[in-house]
């Protein structure tokens, strides 16, 4: 099988509740970063590595995701319409992604939207990332460690930014440093995971991904591969905020055709 072909899941079933502002009347992973959704930055990601076949995991207003993608190429392109029908294209609007659209429940934990998926997963080796964090990860090398560390499964990991403020003493209690937000040391599950289709198995109805992460690490067949570099989630408001702001200003994840979108 080509490695390209590699399937990538992309978890778009959540509703987003910390992000009401933006999801109440959509789904998450359709949250704009600059003039498009952050599920589409995701997958422009995995494309600029080759990897265009998508399985969208859908929840919460998936209609919409779906709705957005079937329109893209219109919303994209200069076309002309006559009695109602689009009776010429003059340019081509719309990204290279093969896209299957699996509903999974509005209410489904993670590990159970990609257990009700598998059917759609056809390769012995298989990608999945949450619909809601970008990155500059470098995919191909991610998938080479995969491939060398012999394991079921490989998680990116990431350093998370603390929410608080950390001070630093003297040994008379006096303020020596006040670090503002800093990277923490410790790494998160960034998402951008590699799977054997072995790793199936260790799936549960009603559980979130994270159970089955767990039981394969105690097994040992979990392995970590360290991203020192940019990644963002998008949590909170401010977290939106934050990444139309770098989208601006300085898209460090923008990896694809910088003279595109």
């Amino acid at each position: 099988m080509n490695e390209t072909a590699i399937p990538v899941v992309i978890f778009c079933g959540g509703k987003g509740t910390r992000l009401k502002e933006e999801t109440e009347w959509k789904p998450k992973p359709l949250v704009t970063v600059g003039e498009r959704p952050i599920v589409w930055h995701i997958m422009k990601h995995y494309a600029h590595y080759g990897f265009n076949n998508f399985i969208l995991t859908l929840g919460y207003k998936g209609h919409l995701i779906k709705e957005y993608f079937l329109r893209q190429t219109l919303f994209g392109s200069d076309f002309a319409l006559k009695n109602g029908e689009v009776a010429e294209r003059f340019s081509e609007g719309a990204d290279n992604f093969n896209i299957t659209f699996a509903e999974t429940g509005e209410e489904t934990e993670t590990g159970e939207r990609l257990l009700r998926a598998a059917r759609y997963i056809n390769a012995d080796t298989f990608m999945a990332t949450y619909g809601d964090g970008v990155a500059n990860v470098n995919i191909a090398a991610l998938l080479a460690f995969h491939r060398a560390s012999g394991v079921l499964g490989t998680i990116t990991g990431v350093h998370p930014t603390s929410k608080y403020g950390l001070v630093a003493t003297d040994g008379n209690n006096l303020v020596t440093s006040f670090d503002q937000k800093p990277q923490l040391h410790d790494y998160v599950n960034g998402g951008f995971m590699v799977f054997r289709r072995e790793a199936l198995g260790y799936l549960r109805p009603g559980q979130p991904i994270e159970a089955a992460l767990r039981e394969m690490a105690e097994a040992r067949q979990l392995a970590l591969f360290p991203h020192e570099d940019f990644w963002h989630c998008m949590d909170t408001y401010k977290d939106y905020e934050d990444l139309n702001r770098l989208w601006r200003e300085n898209p460090r994840w923008k990896i694809w055709d910088p003279s595109a979108l």
